[in-house]
């Protein structure tokens, strides 16, 4: 494919990031972090072109290290980066797991060879209860969007990945908002849905990772990640 052919319109690109917007004010919308990110201006939106390509790979890592390097400069809280894919194939929840975990993967693995450090606050072992992933140091979380969600909050007209930095929750704790937040969240969520999320759980009890996609699995789920630095940051190497 040529470089015309996988270019988004600038036409096409304003629409998707308001209509992002609007759905995030939406008042039904349950998440209010992202809702104050976005009154703050702290939520950034970058349009790319397929959760299923790695043609945006390279960018989408820089705009993950320039956003690390922002937060340590300045470590507000509610700040969130989401990748729009303007192409929209129909998805069922396997599909988009499979393409999402393989954008992480490949953006995982270009931190690593620009020997950017894990974040020591928390482990790179998928299966460990404190995991997180790391760019530039610092440690986030994924949040995947697709029209083929089953849980309502997750499920926006494009597959979009929203990345957010593990240490604003740790920010939370230490300042005594953080259960009051996440009852809001889950209050709000079990009411759009009409049953609570059973994959939610806290940072240390079950790994973060089985959240990600917003399919529900199983306890034989295996998630389809090794981060390279993992394994030396274990030895001590």
């Amino acid at each position: 494919m040529t470089m015309t052919t996988l270019q988004v319109s600038e036409g096409e690109e304003a629409r998707l990031k308001d209509a992002f917007e609007n759905w995030v004010k939406d008042p039904e919308f349950p998440c209010v972090g992202a809702k104050s990110a976005l009154a703050r201006g702290t939520l950034r939106t970058v349009v790319c072109w397929s959760v299923e390509s790695g043609w945006d790979d390279l960018r989408m890592h820089r705009e993950l290290m320039a956003w690390a390097k922002e937060y340590k400069k300045d470590p507000g809280l509610f700040r969130s980066l989401a990748f729009l894919f303007a192409q929209a194939p129909a998805m069922n929840e396997e599909r988009f797991e499979k393409a999402m975990w393989a954008r992480i993967q490949s953006l995982a693995d270009k931190d690593a060879w620009l020997a950017q450090p894990l974040d020591s606050r928390v482990s790179g072992d998928p299966q460990d209860p404190h995991f997180s992933l790391s760019f530039g140091g610092e440690a986030f979380f994924v949040v995947g969007l697709h029209p083929g969600a089953s849980r309502p909050a997750r499920r926006f007209e494009r597959p979009v990945m929203v990345f957010n930095l593990h240490d604003q929750f740790e920010q939370l704790r230490e300042e005594g908002r953080y259960e009051k937040i996440r009852e809001t969240i889950l209050g709000r969520d079990a009411e759009l849905a009409g049953s609570v999320n059973p994959m939610l759980a806290r940072h240390g009890e079950a790994s973060e990772a089985r959240q990600y996609s917003g399919r529900q699995v199983g306890d034989d789920w295996k998630c389809p990640f090794h981060d390279p630095r993992a394994a030396k940051a274990t030895s001590g190497e």
